[in-house]
């Protein structure tokens, strides 16, 4: 039996040290490799995927820890890899559908109302026309809009839109010709927080705190973790949310708004998880290696 698996990332760090280790627990090896060293040879007989230290046996898991961004012919290929291993019979950790769901934030947003999950009021569109009169209507009604990346994480290029300004829209290059707004949150002033969850073969095993000195939380962005006792009602809704994509593991954003009500803000496939290890006792790195050998023909 092939005991190596291939860890998928283009920096392995602090999380690739903890996931090798805890498949050196359960008597795997695992070798780093990133998707853009990857290839299809496709002749008549055999189609094959070329993995880096693979080069005579597939693995019989690829564990997805980073999808190297570049353009949009390359991130379709490295989608492309991950499809094909999974055709394979590679158990692909998480899949290439799922991370298309979740990169997209567009998609995510309409599984989240598709499957009825509190989430956001969203707008996505093209038209910088339309962009600027959904701002004007929504700022005049004194509603504040939040502007994302489509594709994006640890809060980059977020900005938020409220009264008081005149109606501004992001430069294209910020925003590449597409319009990602949700309706604001607010989660109580000079209070700002949100709940990461994180989410393992469909059961919420943890949850954190995240408090800011703005209404952005993200860790990277300075936010600081606190642990959760009771985080019952915030795991129900981050279960949903796992469920609507149908994904093998996530990170859920959850946040409250000053009246009570919980909405999911995003789910993230890849999601980091050092800030929450640092307020939880299971070992996170280990539950995720014992939920994929628990799904792999091995």
């Amino acid at each position: 039996m092939n005991r190596s698996v291939v860890v998928f990332t283009d920096d392995p760090g602090w999380h690739g040290k903890r996931l090798k280790e805890a498949f050196n627990v359960r008597g795997f090896q695992s070798v780093f490799c990133s998707l853009k060293d990857c290839h299809f040879h496709l002749s008549s007989q055999k189609p094959c995927v070329f993995i880096p230290g693979f080069q005579d046996q597939l693995p019989p898991i690829a564990f997805v820890r980073g999808v190297p961004g570049g353009s949009l012919q390359q991130v379709i290929s490295r989608l492309d890899i991950l499809h094909a291993l999974k055709m394979l019979g590679v158990k692909v950790y998480n899949d290439a559908i799922s991370i298309e769901h979740t990169v997209d934030k567009a998609m995510t947003s309409f599984l989240m109302h598709f499957n009825n999950i509190p989430t956001p009021e969203t707008w996505v569109l093209e038209s910088r026309n339309q962009a600027h009169s959904i701002i004007r209507e929504n700022l005049l009604n004194e509603e504040h809009l939040v502007i994302k990346p489509l594709f994006g994480s640890q809060g980059e290029g977020v900005r938020l839109l409220s009264k008081g300004l005149p109606f501004p829209l992001p430069g294209d290059e910020f925003v590449d010709g597409l319009y990602y707004f949700q309706k604001y949150i607010d989660s109580g002033e000079n209070n700002w927080h949100d709940h990461r969850v994180f989410v393992i073969n469909g059961k919420a095993i943890g949850a954190m705190v995240r408090r800011g000195n703005s209404w952005i939380n993200n860790v990277a962005k300075g936010g600081r973790c606190e642990v959760v006792a009771d985080y019952a009602e915030i795991a129900e809704i981050s279960e949903a949310a796992s469920k609507a994509l149908n994904i093998d593991y996530c990170g859920v954003d959850v946040i409250r708004s000053v009246e009570g009500k919980l909405y999911v803000l995003e789910v993230n496939s890849i999601p980091a998880w050092k800030g929450i290890q640092s307020v939880l006792e299971i070992d996170i790195a280990q539950a995720l290696v014992d939920d994929v050998l628990s799904k792999s023909n091995i």
